[in-house]
């Protein structure tokens, strides 16, 4: 008598996980993950694991991967997992893979279809990497394009910002929607991911865009153009998608003036070598890693080389033949210092913040130029004297 094939476990979307249900089979992609490795009570030995978050866009769930592959898994990687177990953490579904489970790389268009009736609409300001399902409403602020590369591959990636009442968040799509500033949206699907230590909307293969036709929905231009914030205030949310501060630069960090950058992937090189690439041929760059104070605490702006050259007045070629009369660039970074120190900057951009501060890629650089009279005023006011 032959035996019966046991019955395969059946397809869920993340939504629909519920503890108790048997081994299931499930399409979903890393959005965040963590490799270590545990003792075994029994015999002291270490075991490697896999942790994180899935997403398939109705929900984002942990997930813990006992013994992984030991060629690693990156985060964006989609997965279809078969036998995976239903447990809890938390009051809430968590995915086991344990060695029954069978786990193989998957094609983005396997990705369950999300049904936007099924999402719930929430302010951009919620948007977190654990955030279950997308769907938003809310007004284009920025958009451009630009070349990246990836591989071998030079690839045109979409890049903006989405406002609503509540907020606003960075965003990058592969797809290009043909989005102009000012309009009106909702977004449904794609990820949230953690990028340069804020928030990220990723719109992939199944998000959709549909343009909305309101008008209670801010115009988020006055949002870019708001007044400088003060930086600990600043530091203290984490940074931000848009901000703009305003300080006296009091220092460089090294490396700035002329830098040299790995053909391939932009990185800086020293001596020659790329810590990705190894031994190549430098491209000469500017860059100024500008310490900005406003009193309230101190930030890092990442002057490109277009900024720099206009801060400094001095051009990329210029700064090459000055180092060809003295060929030590540190004099550069000095001169380069000396021509900055003491101005005061206005500064609006993306900000992130790490174990070593608040850093700000400029999107805009101005000089600030003080008001004698308004500053004196305002002195004369705090120290209760006549005005």
């Amino acid at each position: 008598m032959s035996e019966e094939s046991p019955t395969a476990p059946p397809e869920v979307q993340l939504a629909d996980l519920r503890a108790g249900t048997g081994p299931v089979e499930l399409v979903a992609r890393v959005v965040a993950l963590q490799r270590r490795e545990v003792t075994r009570r029994s015999d002291g030995s270490r075991r490697p694991l896999l942790s994180g978050l899935l997403s398939d866009g109705t929900a984002t769930v942990r997930f813990t991967w006992w013994d992984p592959p030991a060629e690693g898994v990156e985060r964006g990687t989609v997965l279809r997992a078969v036998g995976a177990e239903v447990g809890t953490f938390r009051d809430r579904p968590e995915l086991t893979f344990t060695w029954r489970t069978k786990v193989a790389p998957a094609s983005p268009a396997e990705l369950p279809k999300v049904d936007p009736e099924r999402v719930p609409l929430r302010p951009i300001a919620e948007l977190q990497t654990r955030t279950e399902g997308i769907r938003i409403e809310g007004r284009i602020a920025r958009v451009a394009a630009r070349t990246v590369s990836v591989g071998e591959e030079r690839r045109v990636v979409h890049e903006g910002l989405v406002a609503d009442r509540s907020g606003m968040i960075e965003f990058s799509s592969w797809s290009d929607f043909g989005l102009g500033v000012g309009e009106a949206v909702q977004i449904v699907g794609g990820y949230v991911r953690l990028f340069r230590g804020r928030p990220q909307l990723v719109l992939d293969e199944r998000s959709t865009l549909t343009r909305l036709e309101r008008s209670d929905l801010p115009d988020p231009t006055g949002r870019l153009a708001a007044a400088p914030r003060p930086i600990a205030a600043i530091e203290d949310l984490g940074g931000g998608a848009s901000v703009a501060v305003e300080g006296i630069v009091v220092g460089l960090l090294p490396p700035s003036g002329l830098v040299y950058r790995c053909p391939q992937c932009r990185r800086t090189v020293s001596s020659g070598l790329c810590r990705v690439h190894g031994q190549v041929e430098g491209t000469p760059d500017l860059r100024a890693r500008i310490v900005l104070d406003d009193g309230t605490g101190s930030a890092t702006v990442a002057a490109g080389r277009e900024a720099t050259e206009r801060l400094w007045g001095v051009t990329l070629s210029e700064a090459l033949h000055r180092l060809r009369d003295q060929p030590d660039p540190t004099v550069l970074s000095e001169q380069l210092l000396e021509s900055l120190f003491g101005r005061r900057l206005r500064v609006r951009g993306p900000a992130s913040r790490d174990d070593f501060g608040l850093t700000i890629d400029p999107e805009s650089i101005e000089r600030a130029d003080i008001d004698l009279e308004a500053s004196a005023a305002e002195l004369t006011a705090r120290l209760g004297g006549p005005s």
